[in-house]
């Protein structure tokens, strides 16, 4: 093919070799750099690309209009942003073998500066001469390593430069949501860079205007023999932005630095400009929006950020009362009665009788859900405080001490009894026979003195037996009282 005339080809040397050669002495800008602005490369209708400017250069120094490759990056202010990425690279027969690894080292350098993930940037390989083959598609290779390991492996195809065939095939099987790009409502970037040494074989100024209308922007970098007229029909506009040249494949890959900041997005969370209060997130626009930390919500204003009442939420998950910190924290805490658990959340219910507040007389009764209440002893009643007794009925006491029977009065008080065929004694509490007394009087002569003592030696024997029953009832009364109170 017929090389072009050098001077067709001097303003996309000029744009190329200016950013690359880093003299000292200034120079006159680029005429097809635009001074004051870095390409960011997002879509703008109809294809075109936005812009962002860039920082102003501190005073002095020297400005030009091509930027400098890294700068922003080199500062930490700036991230790759997301892409789906379709490399389209001529293989034919006039690219030598050296050449085409040429050709895969400026691919793998490009990779090299992109954030490489399914939610980051997506790349895939369109390689071509006469046919087309896709060497692999955006969804297959999630790592750099891989993919670059990928673009190793990459061999070239045969004769013929069939460039618009290749932007078809991209287009219509690359760019597709079932290969792995991204829908528009994503608002990831579609972008091609095709790489080519000669002169298309076949149409592309209305292939290259569809795919661009289909929302894919168009780089083309043109090497050695490359028609500089083609490489403006295929690329997007504007033509200075979007169509780079190269004498030779030799220099290809340090094209590698002027991709790297078309494709960077400004961080301007690391600018610590935005006012966010809390947490500062990027949007993979180069926008960002703040968040709030963990329990605090972001005002009206979208900058500042209000502790949440996580208690009023009910996300709390305390059992029973949550106290709200004030500080977009709280604690949680029990009713009374219960203690809280280990896990700082449940509660489980104290046994007060076993503390020893209780406060009752005779008897705490544990009611096993944190409370308990107050009981008396035998022969008591509980009082209105619900704590003390009073005696309800001194004669079941067992304390009275009444031979035969007790006989209650009231509350407080009583009197004794005797079984029938018994008297009472002058004690008020022992009882004695009647019917053996009267048989005593009615047999022995009572006026005689035999008889008296006789009558006196068998009261005297009844009531020592008597005395002893006594005792042992005594006894027994004795026991029972003292198992009652300390039951």
């Amino acid at each position: 093919m017929p090389r072009p005339a050098p001077a067709r080809r001097l303003p996309g040397l000029l744009l190329l070799l200016w950013p690359l050669l880093l003299l000292p002495l200034p120079a006159a800008p680029d005429p097809v750099a635009r001074p004051g602005f870095r390409r960011l490369g997002t879509r703008g209708p109809g294809g075109s690309p936005g812009r962002r400017p860039t920082p102003a250069a501190p005073d002095g120094a020297p400005s030009s209009g091509a930027s400098e490759p890294g700068r922003a990056r080199g500062a930490g202010v700036c991230k790759s942003r997301p892409l789906d990425l379709v490399f389209i690279i001529d293989s034919s027969r006039s690219v030598r073998p050296l050449e085409f690894t040429k050709v895969k080292t400026f691919v793998s350098r490009i990779i090299d500066t992109l954030d490489i993930g399914p939610a980051d940037t997506r790349v895939a390989v369109v390689n071509y001469a006469s046919t087309v083959k896709i060497e692999f598609q955006l969804q297959a290779y999630t790592d750099k390593q891989s993919l670059k390991q990928a673009v190793g492996r990459i061999t070239p195809l045969s004769t013929g430069t069939m460039s618009g065939l290749a932007i078809q095939t991209a287009m219509d099987e690359a760019f597709t949501v079932e290969a792995g790009a991204r829908g528009p409502s994503s608002n990831i970037p579609k972008v091609a860079i095709i790489v080519t040494d000669g002169r298309p074989q076949d149409q592309v100024n209305e292939v290259a205007a569809r795919a661009r209308a289909s929302g894919i922007e168009l780089y083309a970098v043109g090497v050695d023999r490359a028609d500089m007229e083609s490489l403006k029909m295929m690329a997007s506009e504007p033509l200075e932005e979007h169509v780079f040249y190269v004498e030779t494949y030799g220099v290809i890959e340090k094209l590698s630095s002027r991709f790297q900041e078309t494709f960077c997005a400004l961080d301007k969370c690391a600018l610590n400009t935005h006012g966010c209060e809390h947490v500062c997130v990027n949007d993979r626009s180069g926008s960002y929006h703040c968040e709030c930390y963990e329990g605090y919500t972001l005002n009206e204003d979208g900058k500042t950020c209000s502790a949440q009442d996580i208690c009023a939420l009910g996300t709390h998950g305390c059992q029973h009362i949550c106290v709200n910190d004030g500080t977009g924290s709280y604690h949680c805490e029990c009713y009374e009665g219960y203690t809280l658990n280990a896990d700082k959340k449940t509660c489980s219910a104290q046994d007060k009788c076993a503390l020893g507040t209780h406060g009752c007389q005779h008897i705490c009764v544990n009611d096993g859900t944190g409370s308990y209440h107050c009981e008396c002893y035998e022969g008591y009643t509980l009082n209105a405080d619900k704590k003390t007794c009073s005696v309800r009925d001194k004669c079941a006491l067992g304390s009275h001490g009444c031979q035969h029977i007790c006989v209650s009065d009231g509350a407080t008080s009583y009197h004794c009894d005797c079984y029938p065929g018994y008297t009472l004694n002058e004690d008020k509490k022992t009882c004695s026979v009647i019917e053996e007394a009267r048989r005593l009087v009615s047999t022995e002569d009572a006026c005689g003195c035999e008889a008296t003592l006789a009558f006196q030696d068998k009261v005297s024997s009844y009531l020592q037996r008597l005395n002893t029953k006594l005792d042992d009832i005594l006894e027994k009364l004795k026991v029972n009282e003292y198992g009652q109170i300390h039951r």
